[in-house]
């Protein structure tokens, strides 16, 4: 997929129709001129904007920070504001739009062939299966390691966390990305390294 730097007809016209735009599931947080801190879901993003729903809506012309999942840190300033949310511009170098540029097309591929975060590594059983999950309210429970890999693990639990809620397993960030028949499936923020993996899901 192409992100060709497009000249725009009308003078002026927003940074949308410069850039084509690529439809994503991205979960991050965003920062607010006032220093508010939020959770946000990116709708569509290209290499030069981004649309987002989150609780915390700016004003035209404010400068924002955001903390995406598999893109990093972006910043730049609200655009126009939709329903739920709003869209802003990102200020990046060149470099850096090639680089987001690159991402974007494989999440979009990613996308397309179906092809979920879990299944990029090797999966194992811990030698210690039992494990202390923490919810996004901060409440805890125990619950059971099915099997495990770099990139996220499946995991049976007395109460399944809601889809696309953020948790730590042990010590490891995680997002719930898919309901399992006696549990659910999580994809790590961070892949993590293959000798501390097993210690960090066990960390109480």
């Amino acid at each position: 997929m192409a992100f060709a730097h497009k000249q725009s007809i009308i003078p002026g016209a927003e940074e949308r129709r410069r850039f084509q735009r690529v439809k994503v599931h991205l979960l991050g947080r965003y920062m607010l001129p006032d220093r508010r801190e939020f959770p946000c879901q990116v709708i569509n993003m290209s290499p030069g904007g981004l649309a987002l729903l989150g609780p915390g809506i700016g004003n035209i012309g404010d400068r924002v920070i955001a903390y995406l999942d598999h893109i990093g840190r972006v910043e730049g300033k609200v655009t126009r504001i939709i329903d739920n949310g709003f869209a802003m511009s990102v200020g990046a170098t060149p470099r850096k739009r090639d680089k987001l540029a690159a991402q974007l097309t494989w999440l979009a591929n990613r996308d397309i062939l179906n092809l979920p975060e879990d299944r990029r590594h090797d999966r194992i059983v811990p030698r210690n299966p039992i494990a202390l999950l923490t919810l996004e309210d901060g409440s805890r429970m125990n619950c059971r390691i099915i099997d495990l890999s770099l990139s996220g693990a499946a995991i049976s639990a007395e109460r399944r966390p809601p889809l696309n809620s953020m948790v730590t397993l042990g010590a490891v960030k995680s997002r719930v990305v898919r309901n399992l028949e006696d549990g659910v499936a999580l994809e790590f923020v961070h892949q993590q390294p293959a000798e501390t993996l097993e210690d960090s899901v066990n960390v109480r």
